[in-house]
C-alpha cells in the first residue's frame, strides 16, 4: 500500500500536465480534460450560464469562465469546498439534496442553463460492481438535473465509466440530445476507464 503510494506521488510530481496546470495558474490537471473536448466541441460562448457539478477543486470552472466571458455566469457545486475563484457563485453541499437544490435554483435566478458540466465520480470502494453502481446512480443524479433545468439547444458533458451501464447511458443522452459523442482526453490516464461524453442540442420534449 505504501510503495502504491509512493508510486502515486512520483507519477503525480512526474505528469507534464500537472506541472502545466502548476505553470498556468489552473487548480488541477483536469482542466486539460475540459480545453481539449472543448477545442473538439466547441461547448462555450461569451454570456453564457454555465452549472459544473463536482467542481472542486475549480479547474473547470476556471476553464468556463475564462470561455463565457464577464457577462457570463458559473455556478460551481461539490461537496467539498472550493476556494474562491472571482465572479463564480460556489456552492457546497449535495446538489440532490432540497436546501442545496434550492440554493443552486436561487443562484440561477430562474434562467435555464446553457452547459452543465459533470466531473463527478463516486467515491471509490475497489469493488468493480459497487464502484460502477455508485457511478450509473451519479449520471442519472445529474441527467435529472439537466432535465429540470437546461434550456433548449443546451450541451451536457458528463464523466462516465465504461461498463454495465455506460450503453444504457449513451441511448438515453441520445434520445434527449441531437448530438452525443463519446471523447477521452489526453489528460484522462490510460489505465482510467473514464469517457466524457458530450451531448449538444437539448431536446425539451426528450425526443430528437
Amino acid at each position: 500500500m505504501v510503495r502504491g503510494g509512493v508510486r502515486w506521488m512520483d507519477e503525480h510530481v512526474n505528469d507534464p500536465f500537472v506541472r502545466r496546470a502548476k505553470a498556468e495558474g489552473y487548480r488541477s490537471r483536469a482542466a486539460y480534460k475540459l480545453i481539449e473536448i472543448n477545442e473538439r466541441d466547441r461547448l462555450f460562448a461569451p454570456g453564457q450560464l454555465v452549472v459544473d457539478l463536482g467542481a472542486a477543486p475549480g479547474s473547470w470552472s476556471q476553464v468556463a469562465a475564462a470561455r463565457i466571458g464577464a457577462k457570463g455566469r458559473i455556478v460551481a457545486v461539490d461537496l467539498l469546498p472550493i476556494a474562491p475563484l472571482p465572479g463564480i457563485a460556489i456552492i457546497e453541499g449535495d446538489f440532490t439534496a432540497d436546501p442545496i437544490l434550492a440554493a443552486i435554483t436561487d443562484a440561477l435566478g430562474g434562467a435555464r442553463v446553457d452547459v452543465v458540466l459533470s466531473d463527478l465520480s463516486p467515491n471509490l470502494s475497489g469493488i468493480a460492481s459497487v464502484d460502477q453502481a455508485r457511478s450509473e446512480l451519479l449520471s442519472e443524479l445529474a441527467l435529472d438535473f439537466v432535465v429540470h433545468h437546461m434550456k433548449p439547444k443546451g450541451a451536457f458533458v458528463i464523466k462516465a465509466f465504461q461498463g454495465s451501464g455506460f450503453p444504457a447511458l449513451l441511448a438515453t443522452l441520445r434520445k434527449r440530445f441531437e448530438d452525443v459523442t463519446s471523447r477521452k482526453p489526453e489528460a484522462s490516464r490510460d489505465r482510467s476507464a473514464e469517457m466524457y461524453l458530450v451531448a449538444r442540442g437539448y431536446c425539451v420534449s426528450g425526443e430528437t
